[in-house]
């Protein structure tokens, strides 16, 4: 059992901007390895680049924004993939009092003429050619752009270049004056129901959550007899949790590696290759490398060993939970053999899968589930689950030491305060809380009440201040018979199924809750594989059919035993394509777009409630919907 530890004490306040740690840093430990990046594109190697290196790299591209004309309180836009110039470039752009306005990279044109006009951004840093051509398509709209910088036609070097002549002393004077105060990154809502709002952030919301988490955790996440963290940033700078994590690494001196590329085989390399200390992650990557494991078993034979090293680390961190809450002796004699057993067979190689050194991990995003959290902490890799949000600059709360709760994000981090109101709405009140969305004053004065952050979010807090996230006030579904239905945990609990992608419940205003399923193309190919069925091809293909409807309906039975008859789902369709960016169904920080959905699949769930009423195909049967929680399969 892990020493409980004291809650850390709150933070000393911010005296200057976010650009001070890096140049503290270089002073004070020079030659620690702050980055590191490829020797080659397509290089395994990592070349390890130091605290002085990058600050002097930041220094030169400083001088070049300022020979470009970036003065304080310029907002410069950001659209690029998580790579290492990224990081160098923000720095720069605080270290001039700039202000960084970041854009995903898969951003529709219009969504970017949508963030340069607003942010009134004076230029933009991208990629490629193909994102030169989407800002020029808007160019003719926007006055106040004057710089567009490529990062693959050589645009670090050329503003090096540019700014040879620019004192040090120009850049250092105008880092001294960025106040704490002063705002950092304009930083766009998803736009799940409209427009995205630009919330303002400053130097020290940005901070504040980075330090108290260092204070409190920071030696958490190194293993022990070493020196120093390592992350690898995968997760999108453009996004509020990707700022959390980059400044933690900077603010913390821990050795941060950037891969640009999210499939599946790109990260699993740099996961190897890398080998990182700490994984920051969101709840869909944790459930799909644990499909990922759960596959691999399965496919070599062994997945009735895996599910059973599942139920065993489960069932192990379990009983580790209800030691340190005061609630149990931990894990009996049994249970500590076959964990051990099982650690020897399975656990490591599970580990070695992400690297083999990952002793502590961060979710964020979304709630994760309480079993899947269960899961890793036994195969040894603590996943701390946490809360935020745009307009908390990505933290409000953790874990507390010795005292985790899967199933939770923790409690309020020190010198905050989480309040949940009559109706359920989560309320913050915090040093992180945002100044407010630009150019929409009537939005913020609908979300800052008194001191207090609106966050739309709905939850539970307990007598102990563990907070339980139960979905978005916006998103709740409301039947005809007046029954109201949070779908979050149902989504939640039908994606833990292998052959379930996404998930998206719906209802309102109807009879009862059904839900649309999309299949993972991997896990339905083995599936299919697996089924071994003799006979013709149109014989074969319905049995198929068939037993992928059975199949999908105890997922969904599955779900339903965590909540009453009222709430549970009762029909659903499979549908033939994914939720993705390309069709509009997703966010560019792949967030559903319910109304999108809703409206994109009319078609198909009224067909689906109408085939309900006449003669339900898809409905739950009654025998699955109410199993015993001990056949639950799926648990």
């Amino acid at each position: 059992m892990r020493n409980v530890a004291l809650a850390p004490r709150t933070v000393a306040p911010l005296t200057g901007g976010l650009a001070d740690s890096l140049f503290d840093l270089a002073v004070l430990e020079p030659t620690l390895p702050l980055l590191a990046r490829r020797s080659a594109p397509a290089s395994g190697a990592w070349e390890e680049v130091t605290a002085i290196e990058v600050r002097d790299q930041v220094m030169d591209l400083a001088k070049g924004l300022v020979a470009s004309g970036i003065s304080p309180g310029h907002r410069v836009a950001i659209m690029a993939r998580t790579r290492y110039e990224w990081t160098v470039l923000s720095y720069a752009l605080w270290a001039v009092g700039a202000e960084v306005v970041p854009i995903y990279p898969t951003s529709a044109r219009d969504q970017v003429e949508w963030i340069l006009r607003d942010a009134g951004c004076v230029a933009i840093v991208v990629e490629d050619e193909q994102a030169v051509m989407t800002v020029g398509s808007v160019c003719g709209a926007l006055p106040l752009l004057r710089h567009v910088w490529q990062l693959d036609a050589g645009a670090m070097d050329q503003l090096v270049e540019r700014g040879a002549f620019i004192p040090l002393a120009t850049v250092e004077s105008l880092r001294r004056i960025v106040l704490p105060g002063s705002t950092a990154a304009i930083t766009y809502t998803s736009g799940t129901t409209g427009r995205a709002l630009g919330c303002a952030l400053s130097h020290r919301n940005l901070a504040s959550p980075c330090d108290t988490l260092l204070e409190g955790w920071g030696h958490t996440v190194i293993p022990p007899g070493e020196r120093q963290a390592s992350v690898l940033a995968f997760l999108p700078f453009s996004h509020v949790y990707g700022l959390l994590v980059q400044s933690l690494c900077v603010r913390g001196g821990m050795l941060m590696a950037h891969e640009p590329d999210m499939t599946e085989e790109a990260l699993a390399a740099s996961l190897r290759s890398f080998r990182p200390t700490y994984l920051c992650a969101v709840p869909s990557l944790l459930e799909k490398i644990y499909k990922n494991f759960l596959r691999a078993a399965q496919e070599t034979g062994r997945g009735a060993l895996f599910e059973r090293a599942a139920d065993t680390a489960r069932d192990f961190a379990a009983a580790l939970e209800r030691q340190r809450l005061g609630g149990g002796s931990g894990p009996g004699f049994d249970l500590r053999l076959q964990h051990a057993l099982f650690e020897r067979t399975v656990y490591r190689k599970l580990r070695a899968a992400l690297g083999g050194r990952v002793v502590r991990a961060t979710s964020g995003g979304s709630p994760l589930s309480r079993e899947l959290s269960l899961f890793y902490e036994g195969i040894g890799i603590y996943v701390n689950d946490g809360y935020g949000l745009t307009e908390a600059a990505g933290g409000v709360t953790a874990q507390p030491l010795g005292r985790e709760m899967s199933g939770t994000v923790g409690q309020a981090l020190p010198g905050y305060d989480i309040i949940v109101a009559d109706d359920g709405e989560i309320l913050v009140r915090g040093p992180s809380v945002f100044q407010g969305y630009i150019n929409a004053e009537a939005a913020t004065r609908t979300v800052l009440r008194g001191g207090w952050l609106a966050t739309g979010d709905i939850g539970q807090l307990d007598s102990e201040g563990y907070l339980t996230i139960t979905g978005r006030k916006k998103d709740i579904i409301v039947t005809t018979s007046g029954k109201s239905v949070a779908p979050a945990a149902l989504e939640q609990r039908l994606r833990m199924h292998p052959l379930i992608h996404q998930a998206v419940v719906v209802g309102d205003n109807r009879p009862c809750v059904g839900a649309l399923i999309t299949l993972d193309p991997q896990f339905l190919a083995y599936w299919r594989g697996s089924l071994s069925l003799q006979s013709d091809v149109p014989s074969r293909e319905a049995r198929e059919e068939n037993a992928l409807r059975e199949e999908i309906g105890r997922a969904v039975a599955a779900a339903n035993s965590a909540v009453s008859r009222s709430e549970s789902i009762r029909v659903f369709r499979v549908l033939p394509e994914q939720f993705d960016q390309a069709n509009g169904l997703l966010t560019p920080s792949m967030k559903l777009r319910r109304d999108a959905i809703v409206r994109h699949y009319a078609f198909e769930i009224d067909a689906m409630y109408q085939a309900r009423s006449r003669a339900p195909r898809q409905t739950v049967p009654d025998e699955l919907s109410s199993w015993d929680e001990a056949d639950n399969v799926f648990r």
